[in-house]
């Protein structure tokens, strides 16, 4: 049964902690102290865990309530509570968050940056790693925790999972010699994500493929350099076939 304000202020303390139950894993624990604290008890991949609410009656039990509500329905989108709690209060201060850290990477970047590398690194930061990790304390965030991020990414996309470890990675080298961070917990998690997905290009098949395909490369009026690369298998060809002549 639901907890009532009457039965909780009748709620005496004992020589050791007790807890009762509102509902939905939300409960009130009582202290030898006489203290009142709410909790609420959850499980996330696979392992309990609590959340603390407030202390009673600071935290009235219609106010608990909303909470808890909200806490659940974190819950049911695959976000851990005790987490939203930890970013909410990292927000608070918002000194060495993971955020500003890393919008000061791109601000020091982007003078080598294209534009349209610039907006797609904000892209990513804005969409898939501020919303997690934006307010988080640059050096408190932990390995485990960004690799649950990226592995939300690597759900709906491999390349922009590995984009977005590119990004956690450099910012979190950019901290380091400021002393925000003495080690990068992006080290290594690379590898726990999807294999990289090789794109095969279709090879000319026929002689009138491979035609098509030399005259283009004679037609090209791009850079010198890539003028060069583009003919050098052509070279190559030219020379090897020169030396058996020859020799």
């Amino acid at each position: 049964m639901p907890l009532t304000d009457a039965q909780i202020r009748q709620l005496q303390p004992k020589e050791k902690p007790y807890k009762v139950f509102d509902g939905g894993g939300l409960y009130i624990e009582v202290f030898p102290d006489g203290a009142k604290r709410w909790r609420y008890k959850y499980r996330i991949a696979g392992k309990e865990k609590r959340l603390a609410l407030g202390v009673y009656p600071e935290t009235s039990l219609k106010k608990v309530r909303i909470m808890h509500q909200d806490a659940r329905s974190a819950l049911a989108k695959g976000i851990d509570p005790v987490e939203v709690k930890r970013t909410l209060a990292a927000a608070v201060t918002g000194e060495h968050s993971f955020q500003s850290v890393a919008l000061e990477w791109v601000a020091l970047k982007t003078p080598g940056w294209s534009e349209s590398h610039r907006n797609k690194t904000l892209e990513i930061l804005k969409r898939d790693l501020i919303p997690f990790l934006g307010a988080l304390h640059i050096g408190e965030i932990k390995p485990a925790e960004l690799l649950a991020v990226l592995k939300r990414v690597d759900q709906r996309s491999t390349s922009t999972a590995r984009k977005a470890y590119s990004i956690c990675k450099q910012a979190f080298i950019h901290a380091i010699p400021s002393g925000q961070i003495l080690i990068s917990p992006a080290e290594g998690l690379h590898a726990h994500l999807s294999p990289r997905r090789i794109k095969h290009m279709a090879a000319p098949t026929s002689r009138g493929e491979t035609a098509r395909l030399l005259r283009t490369i004679d037609e090209y009026h791009g850079t010198f350099v890539v003028q060069c690369a583009l003919r050098l298998p052509r070279i190559i060809h030219f020379l090897s076939q020169t030396a058996i002549l020859i020799y």
